[in-house]
């Protein structure tokens, strides 16, 4: 079979990629590997030629055909795809434990580690050794053959229970919908998210409106529709969603799968001499102990819960005051406090939605990125993909390509929720001397264009767009040629968001907003009245938001260092007792966040999510220096580039920011920005 996916094109051929291709893809790969993989360890004077750069071909092969089918996966799951992608999933999970394990190969590397010419190697090439036998270590390499097993037992068993965690989720956010016939149901709707809504409608033959669990349809519905009952109703379905409570509870219940996910976790942890898996979390990021972190989030709680709870006192005077309302619900706080926004600034998400047009705002981003770090963005719609709502994009510099990247920016039946950046080809020179460009995919869901009409962005979602584009010129702008430090490889979780947080800075200055701002129909700029209440609104309820991601930080990172197998944390208890101690919106008692949190059940966040407020301290911190020197000056773009985004993770990412910075990160900056200070308590 003639298989698209053992090609080694730099750009996959989508429209040749089937099903089928898939599995017997991912079996020949892995049987040639592992054949090659036995001859790379037994050589008795191994060097980085012999074993390093033949070791990085096999893993760029087989992650060349696997972030091909783990796309297609997230955003194009059918039944059928989902059956293969977890077969290849578990062949992948085995062979990862069994390379982990393989104590011959680790023993080359070791050898290659302890030659007199080590220390010639490039700094890229030594980090790269050294993090191969860090990962060997707390793959198992040192184990007992018996515990050896046991840690490979429980790394298959994870990945199949993250899996089956992120399908229950997802199948719990497209089963439901509500039908409604009676358009005064969505008396405050906006004309957008109805117009949105009507397609839904008419896409599964029903006349009316459909209201989804998506968040282009579920955010318009809970912020300005004046029905109560139905905010409710829509709140309830989304906070329960794969759990035991609400519209289809116990369908797709992931109160056993998060039980079982935090068991393995906690016994992988403890089989590698972690007293918990929150120290072993920590042992591939910046943050050095369970301390370090906890202090960092306890301290930016001490700053933000006393601004957070004046913040909802405000709220809810509000609400009572001018409204009637005495009793203020979890499925009322996003109406309100949209109506105080509007009332105190007199703007609102959707009075900007005209001026944020997708044609604008992407050209506007590609230029924002073009005076920054001096390259050339141009689309390519030569280039095959896997849905029409995709396009291919180059990346070049002096007129020669860099990188390649596919932008899908809009929600669909069959694509997870969320928006990611997810590497398609990693940037590395093979033996030949061959040069292999990075290659990213850039995922969102927002509105789609509806009858005609452009697609019309919130400025939250302009600000998501520039965050995964910031992932994408973290990967893509590397000029490591080491497979395993280039780009967001080998890069420390918690300072993987610094690049991403960073470039959000650009969605909030009249300089950049010139740029990614124009009205949809006239072409106007963004209005200056318009421009200085977007600014001004910018730390609305900045307490609140804060105090919801340490909850989130918090809740994730206890979960896992306060795990015992004699007492195991329960989530919905300490969730409960996180929000007692953080939160300033009461949640209704069926509330079952953890059911959904993808982020640490399904994805890389695992004890890792107070990374976002870790890396948001660095990236305030890094816009302060464009603050002083202004937010386009070419040599502090060039000196981040330089610093930060060629580097990949080369070197220690609290190095690559002193050089940049010229000093540790400060606190202070991120609170500045938020608007949360001492006055504002």
């Amino acid at each position: 079979m003639n298989n698209p996916l053992l090609s080694d094109d730099l750009l996959p051929k989508f429209s040749h990629v089937r099903t089928e291709h898939m599995e017997p893809a991912i079996d020949q790969i892995l049987s040639e590997n592992r054949m090659k993989i036995q001859q790379l360890a037994e050589q008795e004077e191994p060097s980085w030629d012999t074993l390093a750069q033949p070791m990085q071909a096999l893993d760029d092969r087989l992650s060349n055909a696997w972030s091909v089918i783990s796309h297609l996966n997230g955003v194009m799951n059918t039944d059928e795809l989902r059956a293969v992608y977890k077969k290849c999933l578990e062949k992948l999970t085995e062979y990862s434990t069994e390379i982990s394990q393989n104590e011959a190969l680790c023993n080359a590397y070791k050898k290659l580690a302890a030659r007199d010419d080590f220390k010639d190697l490039s700094e890229a090439q030594r980090k790269s050794v050294e993090n191969t036998l860090r990962d060997f270590h707390l793959g198992g390499v040192d184990l007992p053959e018996d515990k050896k097993k046991r840690y490979a037992d429980l790394s298959r068993e994870l990945a199949e229970l993250s899996n089956k965690f992120s399908d229950n989720v997802l199948d719990a956010t497209q089963h439901w919908y509500k039908h409604i016939t009676d358009a005064s149901e969505l008396a405050g709707v906006p004309e957008s998210a109805l117009e949105g809504a009507k397609q839904a409608a008419a896409q599964k033959d029903l006349e009316g409106y459909v209201i989804t669990l998506d968040f282009p349809s579920f955010y318009p519905v809970m912020t300005y529709c004046d029905n109560r009952e139905l905010r409710r109703e829509v709140y309830e379905a989304f906070v329960t969603r794969a759990s035991d409570q609400g519209p289809d509870a116990g369908t797709w219940d992931n109160t056993p799968v998060m039980a079982e996910i935090l068991k393995r976790r906690h016994a992988l942890a403890q089989l590698l001499g972690f007293d918990n898996y929150a120290e072993r979390s920590l042992a591939t990021k910046m943050a050095r102990s369970v301390d370090e972190v906890l202090g960092f989030l306890n301290q930016l709680a001490a700053k933000a819960k006393p601004v957070a709870e004046k913040e909802y006192a405000e709220l809810k005077a509000f609400a009572r005051q001018e409204h009637g309302l005495e009793d203020l619900h979890a499925w009322d706080v996003g109406y309100y406090s949209e109506k105080l926004r509007q009332k105190q600034y007199d703007i609102s998400p959707e009075t900007l939605r005209p001026w944020f047009p997708v044609d604008k705002v992407i050209p506007g981003l590609f230029r924002v990125a073009e005076k920054l770090f001096g390259v050339q963005i141009e689309a390519r719609p030569d280039v095959e993909t896997w849905h029409e709502d995709a396009t291919a994009y180059c990346i070049s510099k002096h007129g020669e390509p860099v990188a390649w990247f596919y932008l899908d920016l809009f929600a669909r039946q069959g694509k997870r929720g969320g928006a990611w950046m997810a590497d398609c080809r990693v940037r590395w020179r093979n033996q030949k001397g061959t040069l292999q460009l990075p290659v990213a995919f850039l995922s969102c869901n927002f509105t789609p264009p509806v009858n005609g009409k452009p697609s019309l962005l919130t400025h939250d979602e302009v600000t998501t767009l520039f965050h995964e584009f910031g992932h994408g010129l973290h990967h893509m702008l590397t000029q490591v040629e080491v497979l395993d430090v280039s780009g967001i490889n080998g890069v420390a979780w918690d300072a993987v968001e610094l690049p991403s947080q960073f470039l959000e800075n650009w969605c909030w200055n009249p300089e950049s907003l010139a740029l990614i701002a124009s009205h949809h129909e006239t072409g106007e700029p963004l209005p200056e009245d318009l421009l200085q209440k977007l600014l001004a609104a910018k730390n609305f309820q900045s307490g609140m938001g804060m105090v919801r991601q340490l909850e989130f930080s918090l809740f994730d990172f206890r979960l896992h260092a306060e795990f015992t197998e004699q007492a195991p944390t329960n989530p919905l208890d300490m969730h409960r007792q996180v929000r007692e101690e953080i939160a300033v919106v009461e949640a209704p008692e069926f509330n079952r966040f953890p059911n959904a949190f993808s982020h640490i059940f399904a994805g890389g966040y695992a004890a890792g999510y107070y990374s976002y407020k870790w890396a948001e301290v660095l990236a305030a911190d890094a816009f302060s220096l464009f603050e002083e020197n202004g937010i386009f000056d070419p040599d502090t773009g060039k000196a981040f580039l330089e610093n930060i985004l060629e580097k990949g993770g080369s070197q220690e990412p609290m190095e690559l920011f002193k050089a940049f910075r010229g000093r540790e990160p400060e606190v202070d900056a991120l609170l500045k920005q938020s608007g949360i200070t001492d006055e504002a308590a």
